[in-house]
Parts: structure tokens; sequence; C-alpha cells
């Protein structure tokens, strides 16, 4: 009688000491507080701009403030390496991007983390080709006449970039048209296309959103889209395909991540209200005015993405012979 009253006190104990240990969020009253949005680039960039419109919405689902904390620098590294190092409570997620995420991968060996053992992918929020833009110069109206005037021009030719994302895809439309350029460091994909406007780069391959309103208001010029399609939000522009470059044909992504140790229930919770949120038809409307395609799909789909592009971006980088430094 003793020993089954010992048993059944010792497994009491036990019982209690693990919710004790579970925290806070896993015992049902997740969130209770703030959560904090981090993105590893400066406002105003297409990452920015998802993070704001979806995490706005996310709130309302969730019934707190989401924050969002840019940490911009080493290409969006930095901020990963942040939410690796803060506790897997949900109170810390992060929007990233192909660049910091999968191309990362391919390019640095070296890499503090991996994004599909380190992370926790819980839905894509966009997909999108990229956009090459130059000045608004009567003689740069097509690509060809772009790439004629770089290799005519080589010490006025430049290309912004903020990203290796960009980096990459720019030093592979190079290699396809032999046309010559020197990369130019800038924090954010809206600072790269105004460098464009102001005259310090001669072209950028960047995302939809800080490059669209500019092409719109004839401060850039778009000449061509990444892949075989033409972008919605930029009908008249062509293709890369089209333009006579079928092979610079990438897509990038951004997506919401979360720490791979972070409790499922509350990973499902804030799976749930991301997913709710890029339902949500002004969301949709909003970003496909950006020039990107929402989101919503499940983590496992965006898990099998990422690990498709870490392995086409290493053999894109090997048959280049990139070398980027950390």
């Amino acid at each position: 009688m003793i020993g089954d009253t010992r048993a059944l006190l010792t497994a009491a104990l036990a019982g209690l000491a693990a919710i004790a240990a579970q925290p806070a969020g896993a015992q049902g009253d997740y969130p209770s507080k703030p959560i904090r949005l981090i993105v590893g680039f400066a406002a105003g960039g297409g990452n920015d701009l998802f993070a704001r419109l979806v995490g706005q919405k996310m709130s309302e689902y969730l019934g707190q403030n989401i924050v969002i904390e840019n940490k911009a620098g080493a290409g969006g590294r930095l901020a990963v390496e942040f939410v690796k190092n803060q506790p897997a409570d949900g109170y810390t997620v992060m929007v990233a991007a192909s660049g910091q995420m999968a191309i990362a991968a391919a390019i640095y060996p070296k890499l503090s983390y991996h994004p599909t053992r380190d992370f926790l992918p819980l839905t894509m929020i966009a997909s999108f080709p990229l956009i090459l833009a130059g000045p608004m110069d009567d003689g740069i109206k097509t690509v060809k006449d772009l790439v004629a005037y770089g290799k005519a021009h080589p010490e006025k030719s430049n290309y912004a970039t903020s990203s290796p994302a960009f980096t990459i895809t720019t030093e592979l439309f190079k290699l396809k048209t032999g046309m010559p350029a020197v990369a130019v460091p800038y924090k954010s994909s809206n600072e790269m296309m105004l460098s464009i406007a102001g005259g310090q780069s001669l072209f950028s391959i960047a995302d939809g959103p800080p490059t669209v309103p500019l092409v719109q208001g004839n401060k850039i010029r778009a000449l061509a889209v990444t892949g075989s399609q033409r972008s919605s939000e930029l009908p008249d522009v062509p293709s890369m395909a089209e333009a006579g470059y079928p092979e610079v044909n990438i897509g990038l992504w951004s997506g919401l991540f979360a720490s791979a140790n972070t409790p499922p229930a509350i990973a499902k919770k804030l799976d749930d209200a991301a997913r709710r949120a890029l339902a949500d038809a002004g969301v949709r409307e909003k970003l496909k005015a950006m020039a990107v395609d929402p989101g919503g799909g499940s983590g496992e789909e965006f898990r099998k993405r990422i690990d498709g592009d870490i392995k086409m971006f290493a053999e894109i980088v090997k048959a280049a012979n990139l070398k980027f430094e950390e």
C-alpha cells in the first residue's frame, strides 16, 4: 500500500515537473505578449513590405501585436543568426528570403545555420520572378540595348545589389550575355532602385515591391522579368526568355520561419494565422500589386522547395565558377 502511494506521488510530481518545464505558450495561453517578426533587410524592401502586410493581418487572428524589427546586415544573414539564438517559444519569428536561406546554404560552406534543420518553414508568403531594371534612357529600351551598352562602355557598367539572391542572378545574367558589370552594394532593394533613378547604378535585378512603383512612375525602366512568363503587374515587359536569354530563369520567394524546436502547438497557431492572413482577399490583392504570387501552402511543401533550391543554386554557382565571401 505504501509502495503504491509512493509510486503515485512520484508520478504526480513528475507530471507537475513536466508541466512546469513547458514554455508558457505551450500551456495554452500563447500568445500572451507581443511577437517580434524579424526582417533581415532595411525598411522599404520587399521582405519588409511582406512582413508588415502579413504581420498586421496575423496580429488580428492571434490577438497580439506583431512588432516588425529590421536587422539588416550580411545579406540578411545577421537576422537569421539572431533568430537562431533566441528562445524557441514562438515570440521571435522571421520573414526570410531565398537569399538568406537557400542561396546562402548553397554558396557559403561555413554557414552557421541550415534553413530546414535549424528552422521550421511555416509557409511561403510570396514567390516571384525578379525584374531587370535600367535607366530611363532612350538608348537603353531593351535587354539587348543594355548588354550592348555595357560591352561598349565597361567603365560605366555597374549594377546595384543588396543580397546574394540578386548578385547570383545578375552574375548568371552576365555569364549568359557576356556583359561586364561591377557590383555596387546597397542595404535594401529600395535603395538599389533609387540608385538607378539617380544615375549611380546602370542596372539591377531585384524584386517587385520596390521596383514596380518606380517603373510605373517612369523613374526607371523595366527591361525584362526573369523566367519564361510575363508578370501580371507588368504585362508589357517581356520575359527573359522572350528577350533571348531563357537560361536566366530564377524565381525567388519569401516565407515565414520559426525556430526548429518551437513547440508544435505554438507552431500550428503561427502557421494557421499566417495561412489565414494569406487567404485574405485584401492581402492577396496587395501582394499581387507588388508583382508577386501570394503563397499560403503547407510547411512541408515549403520545405521541399527550399531543399530543391539549395541544390539548384549550388549547381549554378559551380557551373559559373562563382565565389562569394561571407
